[in-house]
Parts: structure tokens; sequence; C-alpha cells
């Protein structure tokens, strides 16, 4: 492949993962309740289309945006631990998709990001809060995750035309 190739070939790409990241900060707006939104999208979508880590990248800034237009009310601290178990949970979806399939993907990506990451703050805020965000982070989650699924599908079938 000769250099010319390569560059438009890493434009293109870095340009859509800043449509992406565009994307996210958009879905950041939309809010579910609190700071769970529909940001995290484009992240599930480009860990599956680009690999885990540039989607890992992309769905911690989305939960960074989010964070921001919500003012941190969990404390920038512990936002910084959502995002980076948010790139976790991107980076396991996208293993998941690759090694088995999209419904087993969706049902791992949707018990990470919702019941196994609100246990994590279960020790410092009770099982209160617990209880306040599990139902609409992990409706919020499946919805993401089997959105992100469904338009991966989608883009591939379209792309081989």
């Amino acid at each position: 492949m000769n250099t010319k190739t390569t560059t438009i070939k890493n434009v293109k790409t870095l340009t859509l993962v800043a449509m992406l990241i565009a994307m996210s900060a958009v879905g950041a707006m939309i809010k579910v309740y609190n700071t769970v939104a529909f940001d995290s999208l484009p992240g599930y979508f480009a860990s599956l289309y680009f690999g885990s880590y540039i989607g890992a990248i992309v769905i911690s800034l989305g939960h960074i945006f989010t964070a921001l237009t919500s003012g941190f009310p969990l404390g920038i601290p512990n936002h910084i631990i959502i995002a980076v178990s948010m790139a976790v949970c991107a980076y396991f979806y996208s293993l998941v998709y690759k090694k088995f399939n999209s419904y087993v993907a969706v049902a791992v990506g949707t018990i990470l990001n919702g019941p196994v990451a609100t246990l994590i703050f279960v020790p410092q805020y009770g099982w209160g809060f617990f209880i306040q965000m599990v139902l609409p982070l992990t409706i919020a989650s499946f919805t993401n995750v089997l959105l992100a699924s469904i338009i991966y599908k989608t883009v591939l079938k379209m792309t081989k035309r």
C-alpha cells in the first residue's frame, strides 16, 4: 500500500471516529435519568466497527460529556471511574460479539454496563443508590448495545453491496 492511500485511509478513520465522538456528545444531551443517557451507542458501535480500543475511547468520552452536561453529580473522580468501567464494557462487548454472536454480546453488554457497573458504587453510596440507578441504567444500556448491534449489522450489509 502506498503512502498516499494509507494517509487517506487514516484521515477517513480519524474523521469517522471524530463523528462518533460528536454523536456521543449529542447522545449525552438525551438523558434517561440523572447521568444515564444515550451517549454510549456510538462507543459500542465504534468497538464493533473499528475495534475495542477505539470503542473504549469513544464510549469514555461519551460518558464524560454526559457527566459534564449533568454537572458531575457524583464528582469528577467517580465519573472518571464510570468512564473507565464503560471502556471495559465496550471492550468486552466487542470481544464477545466477535467470539460468539450479537445476542450474547447484547446480553453481556447490558449486564456489565447495567447491574455490574452499578455495583461498583455500592460500598461508597449503599444499596439505595444501587436500587435507584440499576433499572434506568440497565434499560438504557440494553437500548444502546442493541441499537449499536443493529446499526453495525446494517452498515456491514450496506458496505457489501
